[in-house]
């Protein structure tokens, strides 16, 4: 944990003077550190599995924050805009990874992962200062919300491939499970859960334990009925999501949620074997090139046709022009499942932490942003 932690800390004070996304600092860590760095912590898997609760954290939370009613308002423009861009970048993802020989499903997921933007670059790089900036913000956080939604399928499917032989039948009984536990979640929420926080909202130690024990649990009826704990946390952040102390519970969650994910990050970078670079290098610079100038275009010009403005689509284009880290999650379930293996894993990896930071100086130096070179875009 000290290794860990200072050692963010110093790497995270790098990273903003060097105008980059904490997360690269915390994953460039744990190759430093790791078994292929400097070995000084050698057993990644140990730091994985702690890890793995900042993911159940950040599912919770990201259910906490669809609210139902928004999610509405927003489909009419984005749902469009992010399925067509969807398809763009998948069999953009697909069709080079097959060139590079890829096996078939391998080369599926390679598709899959460059569907999804970040959300840690696009929105802790953005300024709600202006009018236009909320404005900005509210396109990026549609587009963003159904992403995670699509995600969410794939961790679905992901999770119905690693059951066993029967592809087909597993998903089958995965979608029919998944409907008895939006139910229990409801009916637990609505008779248990929500007499017990007006009961007792005063106590906020109580409303903070309440949270996880909410989390946790459902994170682990899932997994007792064949889905996996990302679904369930997802499930009890969605059935909270209307309650009037959900804002409450995510202000509280967020630092052990950020706490839990620079160890997640930690693990990835310390799990990434340095020996296979050589291999993956020409495959992951030509991924890297494709997001970084194609994700921007195709996001323009679909958000130029449905009628917003031409600076506004470039901008909005330039601030998703990365890979997700919910990619880098979808990866982690991938292997575990079966359907790719490590060395596609290793260039996903590497793609995605390539594309963080050229995506990152790009958004600094062109656009308003917290860490801004200038004073200009400082302040806009």
């Amino acid at each position: 944990m000290f290794l860990i932690f200072t050692g963010a800390a110093i790497l995270a004070t790098l990273a903003l003077y060097a105008r980059q996304a904490l997360i690269v600092g915390y994953i460039l860590l744990g190759i430093l550190l790791g078994p292929w760095g400097l070995s000084l912590i050698n057993d990644p898997e140990l730091i994985k599995d702690i890890s793995n609760i900042g993911i159940i954290f950040l599912l919770f939370l990201l259910g906490l924050d669809l609210l139902p009613q928004q999610l509405w308002q927003m489909l009419g423009e984005a749902l469009k805009i992010t399925l067509l861009s969807s398809l763009a970048f998948w069999i953009i993802g697909f069709g080079t990874g097959y060139s590079f020989g890829y096996p078939v499903l391998d080369s599926i997921l390679i598709g899959t992962v460059l569907m999804f933007s970040s959300t840690i670059i696009g929105l802790k790089l953005l300024p709600t200062t202006t009018l236009h900036h909320r404005h900005t913000g509210q396109i990026i956080i549609s587009v963003l919300l159904i992403q995670d939604l699509i995600a969410i399928v794939v961790l679905l499917l992901l999770q119905g491939y690693g059951k066993g032989n029967n592809l087909m039948l597993d998903i089958l009984l995965q979608l029919l499970t998944l409907p008895v536990l939006v139910a229990i979640a409801w009916l637990v929420e609505r008779f248990v859960l929500i007499k017990l926080i007006h009961s007792f909202d005063q106590i906020h130690e109580y409303i903070f334990l309440l949270a996880i024990a909410w989390c946790m649990g459902m994170a682990e009826l899932a997994t007792v009925m064949g889905l996996s704990h990302e679904i369930g946390a997802f499930i009890a952040g969605v059935t909270l999501a209307s309650s009037p102390i959900a804002l409450f519970i995510t202000e509280r969650l967020k630092p052990l949620r950020d706490f839990f994910l620079i160890i997640f990050f930690f693990s990835l970078g310390a799990s990434f074997n340095i020996d296979t670079i050589e291999g993956i290098i020409i495959p992951a610079i030509v991924l890297t090139l494709l997001v970084i100038v194609l994700k921007p275009v195709i996001f323009s010009r679909l958000l130029n046709m449905a009628g917003e403005k031409i600076n506004v689509s470039r901008e909005v284009g330039y601030r998703l022009g990365q890979i997700s880290e919910f990619s880098l999650l979808i990866t982690v379930l991938a292997v575990k499942s079966g359907f790719i293996g490590e060395a596609t894993s290793n260039l996903i990896q590497l793609t995605t932490l390539l594309t963080f930071i050229i995506s990152s100086y790009i958004i600094v130096l062109n656009y308003p942003t917290p860490i801004a070179v200038t004073d200009n875009l400082r302040r806009d």
